[in-house]
């Protein structure tokens, strides 16, 4: 039997058993670098998002989200390296986010091929301690509520 990554047995990656979410994020990141961008538990969500710099405005939507950052379904995503200001408001949280990013991979569009995400991977820059608490806080919230089994009332 081949001993490849995916036959391998796995650790559970989320805090609350989530490791199937993170699975999914793993398959959009290339390999480059890809140690340090697993390290932090990915939620997939559907928010909408402003991206801006100094002469862009792009209004996407995030896919997924970690503690160190957030990946951006877009046909047009901006080249790598570039910073943006991103302004989002998960559904049920306290007020919005702004927040400073780095666009650190892009998955392009490719034409006449299967390629079902593209976008562009963004890593948070100078975070405060609040801004990490909050998107920690908001990630373990949805991590809990998916878990949680539904009651009707």
């Amino acid at each position: 039997m081949h001993g490849g990554p995916s036959s391998a047995p796995r650790a559970q990656t989320g805090a609350y058993g989530d490791s199937h979410h993170a699975d999914e994020a793993e398959c959009e990141v290339p390999a480059s670098d890809s140690l340090d961008r697993r390290s932090s538990e990915r939620i997939d969500v559907t928010w909408l998002v402003d991206c801006e710099t100094d002469d862009t405005f792009l209004y996407a939507s995030i896919a997924n989200i970690s503690e160190m950052g957030i990946f951006v379904r877009t046909t047009q995503p901006l080249s790598i390296g570039t910073r943006l200001t991103l302004r989002f408001a998960p559904p049920g949280a306290d007020g919005s986010y702004v927040l400073e990013g780095t666009v650190q991979w892009v998955n392009e569009v490719r034409p006449l091929h299967d390629n079902p995400n593209p976008g562009m991977g963004i890593r948070f820059v100078d975070l405060t301690p609040d801004d990490r608490e909050r998107i920690v806080g908001t990630i373990r919230t949805i991590a809990y509520l998916r878990e949680a089994p539904v009651r009707s009332n």
